[in-house]
């Protein structure tokens, strides 16, 4: 395995990939989450830093619960999903007593978090490591990529929806990338058509192909198009693997397509 520059807890780690928004509700962290699933039964080492320290919601996703956070000499051990350990995960979902409370914190006390879950979470040996960030372009990102920059971060994901409204967000955080000298691996377009559930024709309610436009405008890679499918929703809401559960859905063809055209490109550099 080539490991990542620099030292400490993210030594051994092999690619580090930020999942932006310029938006919220545009389904981030779900898009997070199903890449890790797609990557981990592609035999992938993965793991899932969450950044949205106002709205934790990848342990549940991912049926976590609420684990005690072990110590060991290097840190914070993450949570693991499975008994293989290919799927880990560190959230402040994980530290908070109590799951309803919110997180009412100044941007210096947020940035100290993020400083400690880049640098002492012992993430061991990994593949990819997946950055679930909150929507926009505030201190969360500036903090990760400070903390980051003494090692190799690959580049950012960006997720959109079809509509103008949410790919003109995204053209902002395209800026964001550039004027921060982070490369944009491409563009996913969520909620790109309702999946029926009982023919599983796929209807356009939202529109369709404002992020591909996008992709094209800004000469960005389109990795491609996830529709909202009542199946990936049930999955997300019961933490179960749809990844593993619907195998012949578009939906699950779509996921593994970006996640392998992700691949290439990590690989390629």
């Amino acid at each position: 395995m080539e490991l990542n520059n620099g030292g400490g807890n993210l030594a051994q780690v092999q690619h580090v990939v930020l999942v932006l928004s310029g938006k919220g509700g545009v389904g981030k962290s779900t898009i997070t989450t199903e890449l890790a699933l797609a990557l981990k039964h592609a035999g992938k080492k993965v793991g899932i830093l969450d950044v949205d320290l106002c709205g934790p919601s990848i342990p549940r996703m991912l049926s976590m619960g609420r684990p005690e956070v072990h110590q060991c000499d290097s840190g914070w051990v993450p949570v693991y999903t499975d008994a293989q350990k290919s799927l880990a995960l560190m959230s402040i979902g994980f530290l908070l007593e109590d799951p309803d409370e919110a997180v009412v914190w100044r941007g210096p006390k947020k940035t100290a978090l993020i400083g400690q879950f880049v640098s002492d979470v012992a993430w061991g040996e990994l593949d990819v490591l997946l950055v679930d960030t909150p929507p926009g372009t505030s201190d969360e990102h500036l903090a990760v990529l400070e903390n980051l920059k003494k090692h190799k971060v690959d580049g950012a994901i960006l997720v959109t929806t079809p509509q103008a409204v949410s790919t003109g967000d995204v053209r902002r955080e395209i800026t964001f990338c550039k004027k921060t000298g982070v490369r944009i691996l491409g563009i996913v377009e969520n909620m790109s058509g309702f999946v029926c559930p009982h023919c599983s024709e796929c209807s356009n309610i939202f529109s369709k192909g404002g992020g591909e436009e996008l992709a094209k405008l800004t000469g960005s890679v389109f990795l491609g198009a996830v529709p909202l499918d009542p199946l990936l929703s049930a999955s997300i809401e019961e933490g179960k693997d749809f990844i593993q559960a619907f195998p012949d859905s578009a939906t699950f063809s779509a996921i593994q397509s970006i996640s392998q055209t992700l691949l290439t490109s990590l690989q390629e550099g």
